[in-house]
């Protein structure tokens, strides 16, 4: 490892306050749905699957997404949930192992909206919430919701929060990004509604998740980290992008931020891809720049051939680990989101901590299937 390397790697592991979280380093294991929590309930596994990576110098564990209590908030049976006595004892074991080895840890509280099962055999067991019924642009899937469910909604979250509270974790993250409800609610090709929830601006789009963030900020009180995970890109279209200039982004984010979100996860293909023409700001550069909230950068972290490559002393590149170091020295962003490469190797943080770069286990899509 290069000089400049191990210098730069200094800020990678410095501790990092927001309100009443101190965290040991900048690493921050992105959440990532891993479908083995039978019945809803995750299980022993799943609390060591998260307590080997706490313990391995992962500075938070952001859990895979945990579905608040609406009939249809997942999509997969075997998705966590966030409700009932059953499931919440099994998230406060889960809490439990990650502290027990120093962890700090969040949950993700998520609600997929009108996000279908691939599985043509799917059928959801009950109402599905959207925006305006439509599960992409023009693809109709079940009946928007009243203003009346809008509501019920925004309480499930704050249920939701409130019990991420009580069971002691660290810190909570809502899902906003990948085509998701609440992004539904963004996007103007999901989010076709005249009402207070709808409009031609993404201002006026974002009403339903300012209202979702005041609601979780009420449940859990002012010193609590709220995280908000957040995308331009989505599922249903990865070339959305729905604020296309820094003045527009600055209307999107400023009134969450105002409403109490902490921290903003910025989730794009590839963090070293700049968000508009003229500067090499990145999707978390910018948030960063235009609301004055610590960001959280995600994308390919880790997974690009060049960025492997240049931990063992070869080549460089756009993915470069260089870059990534160069950028958060630069305070571009505060906190690095690593997905893909920590689920295939939970001594991912620290091998790279301990410069044994040549043992890192390199992604196959194959480690999906299994909680290692």
């Amino acid at each position: 490892m290069s000089a400049t390397n191990t210098r730069s790697l200094d800020k990678l592991f410095s501790p990092y306050t927001v309100k009443n979280l101190t965290l040991p380093n900048r690493i921050v294991m992105a959440p990532m749905t891993r479908s083995q929590s039978p019945g809803g309930v995750a299980t022993q596994e799943v609390a060591s699957y998260y307590a080997r990576r706490a313990a391995a110098d992962v500075g938070l564990i952001v859990t895979e997404g945990t579905g608040v209590d609406r009939p249809v908030s997942v999509n997969d049976a075997n998705v966590p949930r966030f409700h009932g006595d059953q499931s919440l004892a099994a998230w406060k074991q889960v809490v439990d192992a990650v502290h027990a080895v120093g962890g700090k840890i969040a949950p993700q509280l998520w609600h997929v909206g009108s996000v279908r099962n691939p599985s043509p055999d799917w059928t959801p067991p009950g109402q599905v919430d959207s925006p305006s019924g439509l599960s992409r642009p023009g693809k109709t899937f079940g009946e928007p919701l009243t203003d009346s469910e809008v509501g019920d909604v925004i309480a499930a979250f704050a249920r939701a929060a409130a019990e991420t509270r009580a069971l002691g974790f660290d810190a909570l993250e809502l899902h906003g990004a990948h085509g998701y409800l609440i992004d539904q609610f963004f996007w103007e090709g999901t989010n076709t509604r005249t009402d207070r929830w709808g409009g031609t601006t993404l201002p006026e789009r974002s009403r339903f998740a300012v209202e979702v963030v005041k609601a979780v900020r009420a449940a859990v009180g002012e010193d609590f980290v709220v995280i908000l995970r957040l995308s331009q890109w989505k599922q249903q279209d990865y070339a959305v992008q729905m604020a296309k200039t820094p003045e527009e982004m600055a209307g999107w984010l400023n009134p969450l931020a105002e409403a109490g979100v902490d921290v903003f996860h910025c989730s794009q293909r590839r963090f070293w891809e700049p968000e508009y023409e003229g500067s090499d700001l990145n999707f978390a550069g910018w948030a960063r720049k235009v609301t004055g909230k610590p960001a959280i950068t995600v994308g390919s972290v880790g997974l690009n051939a060049e960025f492997t490559a240049s931990f063992r002393g070869a080549g460089a590149g756009a993915a470069s680990l260089d870059d990534l170091l160069a950028r958060l020295d630069a305070d571009e962003f505060d906190l690095v989101g690593v997905g893909r490469a920590i689920l295939a190797d939970p001594l991912w943080a620290k091998k790279v901590k301990e410069g044994r770069t040549d043992e890192l286990t390199d992604f196959d899509a194959r480690t999906l299937a299994v909680l290692t």
